[in-house]
C-alpha cells in the first residue's frame, strides 16, 4: 500500500536518501490496519497493497494490529524508522478523535506522523437483526422503548464516531443505551445476526453485504443525504435526529519521512486509486475512493477537528491512560 510508483522503482530510492537521509530499503512493506480483518477498511487496504506492489518491486503485506482503540497500530507506525518499511492505514475519526479523549494524548498527528493522503470516504449507518419487529428507525426506536433490557448497541471501539454518535441518539431519544466496544465492524454484524446485541453503529461499507444478504437491516444512514448504495434507507434527519456524520480512510508515514516521497506515495495511492477495476470493488462495498495531496489530508483533518472537538468535549469522555 505503501512505497511508491515512481515510475521507475530505483527512482524513489535516491529520492529518500537525498531527503534527509532516510533509505526505503528493498524488501517488505508493511501497511499497518489497526482494526479487525474482514471489514471495509481491511479490502480498501489489500487493493491498494496489490496494486502497489508491481510498480514499487515490493512485497507488500497488510497487517492487521488490533487493538487499545486502534493505539496499537498507530503505536507501531509512530515508534517505526521513517524509510518506508511501515505505512499507517486508519479511518481519519481514529486520528483526530483519540488524541481528544486520552487524558494523556498517545500521539500527536501533526507531530508524529507525515500525511500521505485521503484514500476513500464512508458513511455511518445503523443496523439491527431481521428478526427484529421493526420496519424502519422510527418503528424500532418503539421496539427499544418496548424492550429496555435489549438497548445494547455495538461500536467499532470505544472514542470513535459510532461512540459519540451513540451519546447523542440517547440523549436526544432520552432511552438508556448500553454501548458495547468491539474490534472492528464485522463483530459487531457477528454479534447482531446471532442476537447478542439489539444493533449497531458502523460503517455502510461493513454492513451492505450482509444488509443484501438479509443477514442484517441497515434502518438509517447518518450522512447528509440518502446512500447511493443503499437509496432505499432513509436518513438519520430524514427520521428527526439532527445528527450528520461521515468519515474517511487516510495513509500517513512516521514523522521524519521524507515530503517528497510522502507526495509520490500520494500520488501512486490516487493512481490506484483512480483505476477502474478498483474503483469498482470498492464501491462495490460501499466505499467512496478518492485520493489527495499530502495537503488535501492536512486540510480534511482540520476541518474533521474542529467540528467534533466541541462534541466530544461536551460528553466529558476520557480514556484514563
Amino acid at each position: 500500500m505503501d512505497r511508491r510508483k515512481f515510475m521507475t522503482g530505483c527512482l524513489g530510492l535516491p529520492l529518500l536518501a537525498q531527503a534527509g537521509g532516510a533509505q526505503a530499503q528493498a524488501g517488505l512493506t508493511k501497511v499497518i490496519f489497526p482494526f479487525a480483518a474482514g471489514a471495509g477498511g481491511d479490502t480498501l487496504c489489500r487493493l491498494i497493497a496489490q496494486e502497489m506492489a508491481p510498480a514499487l518491486q515490493r512485497t507488500i503485506v497488510v497487517e492487521n494490529r488490533t487493538g487499545g482503540d486502534g493505539l496499537i497500530g498507530i503505536k507501531a507506525v509512530k515508534g517505526a524508522s521513517p524509510d518506508g518499511s511501515m505505512v499507517l492505514v486508519t479511518t481519519g475519526p481514529t486520528m483526530y478523535l483519540l488524541p481528544m479523549v486520552e487524558t494523556t494524548p498517545s500521539f500527536d498527528t501533526a507531530k508524529d506522523f507525515m500525511p500521505v493522503s485521503l484514500l476513500a470516504r464512508f458513511e455511518f449507518v445503523l443496523v439491527i437483526n431481521p428478526a427484529v419487529d421493526a420496519t424502519d428507525f422510527k418503528s424500532f426506536v418503539a421496539w427499544l422503548k418496548a424492550h429496555p433490557d435489549k438497548t445494547s448497541f455495538g461500536v467499532p471501539s470505544n472514542g470513535t464516531i459510532p461512540h459519540f454518535m451513540g451519546s447523542k441518539l440517547e440523549k436526544d431519544l432520552g432511552i438508556p443505551l448500553t454501548r458495547v466496544p468491539y474490534r472492528g465492524s464485522a463483530p459487531i454484524l457477528n454479534d447482531i445476526v446471532g442476537g447478542h446485541i439489539s444493533f449497531g453503529i458502523t460503517t455502510l461499507a461493513d454492513a451492505l453485504p450482509q444488509h443484501r444478504a438479509k443477514g442484517v437491516k441497515i434502518i438509517a444512514v447518518a450522512s447528509a443525504e440518502r446512500s447511493p448504495f443503499a437509496p432505499e434507507v432513509p436518513t438519520l434527519k430524514e427520521s428527526g435526529i439532527d445528527l450528520v456524520a461521515d468519515a474517511w480512510y487516510g495513509m500517513w508515514l512516521p514523522a521524519g519521512s521524507p515530503p517528497e516521497f510522502a507526495s509520490k506515495l500520494g500520488a501512486a495511492a490516487s493512481a490506484a486509486l483512480a483505476k477502474p477495476e478498483v474503483k469498482e470493488k470498492l464501491t462495490a462495498i460501499g466505499l467512496i475512493p478518492v485520493g489527495s495531496t499530502p495537503e488535501g489530508l492536512t486540510k480534511e483533518l482540520a476541518a474533521n477537528i474542529a467540528l467534533w472537538q466541541p462534541i466530544v468535549k461536551a460528553t466529558g469522555y476520557k480514556i484514563e491512560n
